[in-house]
């Protein structure tokens, strides 16, 4: 794939989602991980979204399609380059930024959302504080990560082992250490559910696909995808 963003240090660019998304696999998958974002979010329209590491911009724009007032923010120049130029970027604000780093004020946002950043962070403890911190009191951070105990993550550190810039240096989470995070940065957890309980098989997707919400409500084992919900306490 040709004009990966390398400059900071990224080993994929707005490129490989965009590629993602034309796999009926991809679609599937998108579409079930999408929608349980979108169900621990909850209601989204007036309220101020921050979208952190928001790649191409897709999903805020998604939100700010719903009514939210979005910032989304990327480290990556690329990435928020592509943002820019989605059809109907209008209707958000993109920067660019490091999560560990937010340059917002503290209680600027209602909603916090990240989806699969952590597993490209070093140390996800800062990206947590921040979050807490530019969320206003009774705010919620809705995060989605790549789950450590699935296919999916086994047949990427096996990539990864055989020369995979991008999984080589990937971090697959369990809900422990999620909850660990959040809990340690002030937040209350509400719930923890898991998505894509199917080996990454376009047939088997097919099949297994209607059962996974009910999945994802009983257990992450096995999920390769892991949504947490936290809010963030109200000043007494």
């Amino acid at each position: 794939m040709t004009g990966l963003d390398r400059r900071h240090g990224f080993p994929f660019g707005p490129e490989l989602y965009a590629l993602w998304r034309t796999a009926d696999i991809g679609q599937l998958t998108d579409r079930l991980e999408r929608a349980l974002i979108l169900d621990l979010l909850g209601p989204v329209a007036g309220k101020s979204v921050l979208d952190i590491g928001c790649g191409d911009g897709e999903f805020a724009l998604t939100l700010a399609a719903r009514g939210a007032h979005v910032t989304g923010i990327d480290a990556s120049e690329s990435m928020i380059r592509a943002a820019r130029a989605r059809p109907g970027s209008a209707g958000a604000v993109f920067e660019v930024a490091a999560a560990e780093a937010i340059p917002f004020p503290q209680a600027s946002f209602d909603l916090a959302v990240a989806i699969t950043i952590l597993c490209f962070v070093a140390d996800a403890a800062p990206v947590f504080r921040e979050a807490a911190r530019v969320l206003k009191p009774g705010g919620r951070l809705v995060i989605g990560e790549l789950g450590r105990w699935s296919s999916w993550a086994a047949a990427r550190r096996i990539r990864g082992w055989a020369g995979s810039s991008l999984w080589a240096r990937a971090r697959f989470r369990t809900e422990r250490e999620l909850v660990r995070f959040a809990e340690a940065a002030g937040l209350s957890v509400e719930t923890v559910r898991g998505a894509v309980f199917y080996p990454r098989l376009a047939a088997a997707a097919r099949l297994l696909a209607p059962f996974d919400p009910q999945l994802g409500r009983l257990t992450t084992l096995g999920a390769a995808f892991i949504a947490l919900r936290a809010n963030k306490p109200l000043v007494s």
